[in-house]
């Protein structure tokens, strides 16, 4: 339990960080984040393109201005809350919520990833923490679920 709850803390505080350099740079342009190291190591330049927000898949399906189309950050926050409060509830359907959301979430982080890798070539050092944090968490929902009771 103390686990997932060191993973959602650091979660959710990465997904904050995420959104503040988002906001910032949109602010001002030649804003300079923590983890902007070099030309090809920077988080601020992936927060501020169209991957960013909605997975990079809204925009072009809902358009810009889209209420769907959120910032990646903010979807992090809540899918860390998520996995925070339903870790210690018991039950058959938290276990099933916890993994189905946490394969999303991993589904999402290999699609970001490859994003990363072979459209915008960054290394964000923000993303792949949240990235390895998903997995973390995908690990313990499976351990979970596979020790769950048969018959809750």
């Amino acid at each position: 339990m103390a686990a997932r709850a060191a993973l959602c803390v650091a979660g959710v505080a990465l997904s904050l960080y995420a959104l503040h350099v988002e906001r910032a740079r949109a602010r001002e342009p030649g804003f300079r984040a923590l983890c902007d190291l070099g030309e090809a190591v920077s988080c601020s330049r992936v927060f501020g393109s169209r991957w960013g927000r909605g997975l990079g898949l809204v925009e072009p399906l809902l358009g810009r201005d889209s209420a769907a189309n959120v910032p990646n950050g903010a979807v992090g926050v809540g899918f860390y809350l998520l996995q925070g409060i339903l870790g210690p509830v018991r039950g058959r359907g938290a276990s099933w919520l916890l993994l189905a959301s946490s394969v999303a979430s991993a589904l999402a982080s290999l699609w970001l990833a490859a994003i990363l890798a072979f459209v915008l070539h960054d290394l964000c050092l923000v993303c792949l923490s949240t990235y390895g944090l998903n997995l973390l968490l995908l690990r313990l929902n499976l351990r979970r679920w596979r020790q769950r009771p048969k018959t809750a």
